[in-house]
C-alpha cells in the first residue's frame, strides 16, 4: 500500500485523543458495535474531513445486531481486511476507508494489521453498516493498544471513520452532537439514561445490494443543489425535541410518528438534488402502503428509512403479531 499525506486536520484531532497513550500492542485486539438505527436523521455535513454533522440526530441501538471485529498486528508489507471471512480488496472504496483509517492510528508507518470484521446486516445496503463496523473498528484498536479511552472520546475517533459510528459505540438510546467548535471535540455522542423494554424494531429487507450512490456523495450532492434542504436543520432540531420528549413519555405514536416523518422528509431533499436521488425500489413503496395500511386498520406500527430501499419498523411489542403477519421475513429486535 503507497503511502498516503493525510490531512493534519483530522490526525490533530487523533493526536489530541492519543496524547501519551501509544503503547505497544498486545497480541490482538477485539470488540462488537451495535448497528444503530436513526430515528431522527444525521444528513449533511458542515466538515466532510472531520464528518462533522449540519444537525444532531437520535438513534436506537440494535443490541447484538452489528460487527464483531478483531485487529491483529501483521508482518507484512500491506494491511489485510476480511469482511465475513472474504478478502476485501483495499483498492476497493471498502478497503480503502479502512486502511485510510488505519493510516491515521499506526505507532509507526511500517506497522500494518490484518482486520477481521463479520456484519449481521448486509454492506452498503442502507442499513447502517459502516457505522457499526467503524465503531467496532476503534474500539478493537483501542482493546488492542489499551488506550484506556473514555466512550465519548470512542465516539469522536469512531466518527473520524463513519460519521453515524459515533452512535453506535453505545446501546440504547443514543443522541449524537453536532456541535459547533471547528476541530469537532464537541461533536460526540452519549448514550441517553432511557430504556423502553417494550420497544421493538423490525428490518424489514427490500434489496441486499450495495447502493446506486453512497451515502457521502448522496449527502453532498443534496447539501449542494436541492433547495429544500435549506429547511432541513431547523426541522431536524423540532424533530429531535419531539422524539426525545417521546422517549421520556414512552409513547409510540408520539415516536413513530415524527421519527417517520423525518425519514420521508429527508427522502424529499434528496428527490429535490440534482440529479434527484432515489433509493427507494417498488417493493420499498409497497412496503411503505403496507405499514399505512397497518395503522388504518388501528395497529401502530411506524416505519422509518435511512439511504437506502430497506425499511426499519417501530412499535411495541403487542404490535409484533400484525407486524409478523404483514411482513413475514422482518427480523425483529427487542433493543432493550
Amino acid at each position: 500500500m503507497t503511502e498516503k499525506v493525510l490531512s493534519l486536520k483530522k490526525r490533530e484531532v487523533v493526536d489530541a485523543l492519543l496524547q501519551g497513550r501509544n503503547g505497544s500492542p498486545s497480541d490482538a485486539g477485539h470488540a462488537f458495535a451495535p448497528v444503530n438505527i436513526a430515528l431522527c436523521k444525521y444528513w449533511g455535513k458542515r466538515d466532510s474531513e472531520l464528518n462533522l454533522p449540519i444537525n444532531s440526530s437520535l438513534s436506537i441501538s440494535l443490541d447484538r445486531l452489528g460487527a464483531e471485529t478483531t485487529v491483529t498486528p501483521i508482518d507484512s508489507p500491506r494491511d489485510r481486511f476480511f469482511l465475513n471471512d472474504l478478502e476485501v480488496d483495499l483498492e476497493d472504496d471498502a478497503g480503502r476507508r479502512v486502511a485510510d483509517y488505519l493510516d491515521l492510528l499506526r505507532p509507526s508507518p511500517a506497522a500494518r494489521y490484518r482486520v477481521d470484521s463479520h456484519s449481521d446486516v448486509p454492506v452498503a445496503a442502507g442499513i447502517a453498516s459502516s457505522a457499526s463496523g467503524f465503531a467496532a473498528l476503534a474500539l478493537a484498536l483501542n482493546d488492542l493498544f489499551g488506550w484506556g479511552l473514555e466512550r465519548r472520546e470512542l465516539s469522536i475517533l469512531a466518527r473520524l471513520g463513519s460519521g453515524s459510528a459515533a452512535r453506535s459505540v453505545y446501546d440504547g438510546f443514543v443522541e449524537w452532537h453536532a456541535g459547533q467548535r471547528a476541530d469537532g471535540m464537541d461533536c460526540f455522542a452519549e448514550r441517553i439514561d432511557a430504556e423502553w423494554k417494550d420497544l421493538r424494531i423490525a428490518l424489514v429487507e427490500i434489496s441486499d445490494s450495495p447502493k446506486p450512490i453512497g451515502s457521502r456523495p448522496a449527502m453532498a450532492r443534496t447539501v449542494e443543489t436541492s433547495r429544500l434542504y435549506s429547511g432541513w436543520p431547523r426541522r431536524a432540531d423540532e424533530d429531535i425535541g419531539e422524539i426525545r420528549a417521546a422517549i421520556s413519555g414512552r409513547d409510540i405514536e408520539r415516536l413513530g410518528a415524527a421519527a417517520e416523518s423525518n425519514a420521508l422528509a429527508m427522502h424529499a431533499t434528496m428527490l429535490d438534488s440534482r440529479p434527484p436521488i432515489l433509493y427507494w425500489k417498488p417493493a420499498t413503496l409497497a412496503a411503505i402502503e403496507k405499514v399505512w395500511h397497518l395503522r388504518d386498520d388501528g395497529s401502530a406500527v411506524y416505519l422509518t428509512m435511512d439511504a437506502g430501499p430497506n425499511l426499519k419498523l417501530v412499535f411495541e411489542k403487542t404490535t409484533r403479531p400484525q407486524v409478523e403477519a404483514a411482513f413475514p421475513g422482518a427480523r425483529i429486535v427487542a433493543p432493550f
